[in-house]
């Protein structure tokens, strides 16, 4: 049994299948992980998301920006009619429900004890530890989960916050945590975050910094998986792992082996951008 985890798909299903051909991928044995952002831009998210559900319980993900965007354009047009013609086939689909039942229970925070690694979508703040992480990421979840997650996205464009304080109660902190988790490139010291930036390190103004460059971060003393972040590519270091390598820019898809640390790419395949979804 092996463990692949794989970067930002976003609806880039033929190259998805060519990475898994290209690792052997055994569904009856092994797993597929993934930090999130199934959907949007690649052309066959429908098809994507029909694979990665039909996979059960060998795969395991969290949520990005993309998949929560496609979740609030599930909520806003019942009967479909999103401007998005990718996500829009998506919602005249026979299997909508299925399909985006089961993408609305998945996660925001994954921790794996074994390999002693925290999966999420774009990052955590220096603050924030894996049990504070997790424990963030469940109060965000059970927002999403309930009453189709209606409200959740209804008070997504309110109450802006930009800097986490332990003290945040209600929307406010709700909103900024899930910010954090599906939107974090660039953050200060005290958690502030920059969130109009999406440039590699370098271009952001002082005094933030790329949010796993801070001394005192808190999840150091674990491995760290991510993506949301093209613009740094692929980025392998001591306790940090990130598979954003721009799959549907042109790049490539990228999945790294748990057991071995080996690394597996497949060409990617432009896609023009459509419409895009921020929490901001």
């Amino acid at each position: 049994m092996a463990t692949y985890i794989v970067g930002d798909i976003q609806g880039c299903y033929d190259a998805l299948q060519r990475l898994l051909e290209k690792v052997r991928f055994d569904p009856a044995a092994d797993r597929l992980w993934c930090p999130g952002d199934l959907v949007n831009r690649g052309s066959q998210s429908l098809e994507t998301l029909r694979l990665l559900e039909g996979l059960g319980d060998r795969f395991t993900m969290t949520l990005g920006n993309h998949d929560l965007y496609l979740l609030r354009e599930n909520w806003r047009f019942p009967h479909g009619g999103s401007a998005n013609h990718e996500i829009d086939a998506i919602l005249h689909a026979p299997d909508r429900e299925r399909l985006l039942g089961w993408l609305r229970r998945q996660p925001m925070a994954f921790w794996s004890p074994q390999h002693k690694l925290l999966m999420v979508h774009a990052g955590v703040v220096p603050q924030w530890d894996v049990e504070q992480t997790l424990a963030c990421a469940r109060q965000a979840e059970k927002k999403l989960r309930a009453d189709g997650g209606g409200r959740f996205f209804a008070k997504m464009s309110k109450n802006w916050v930009r800097r986490w304080d332990d003290e945040l109660s209600g929307w406010r902190r709700v909103r900024l945590i899930s910010t954090i988790l599906t939107q974090l490139r660039f953050c200060d010291a005290n958690g502030k975050i920059l969130a109009s930036a999406s440039g590699p390190p370098g271009t952001q103004p002082p005094p933030y910094k790329p949010w796993f460059k801070h001394k005192q971060r808190r999840t150091r003393g674990v491995t760290v998986v991510f993506g949301h972040w093209a613009a740094l590519g692929l980025y392998r270091k001591k306790g940090l792992l990130c598979l954003d390598s721009g799959c549907v820019w042109g790049g490539r898809l990228s999945a790294v082996r748990l057991e071995d640390d080996q690394l597996f790419q497949v060409p990617g395949k432009f896609h023009p951008g459509r419409i895009s979804w921020s929490v901001r």
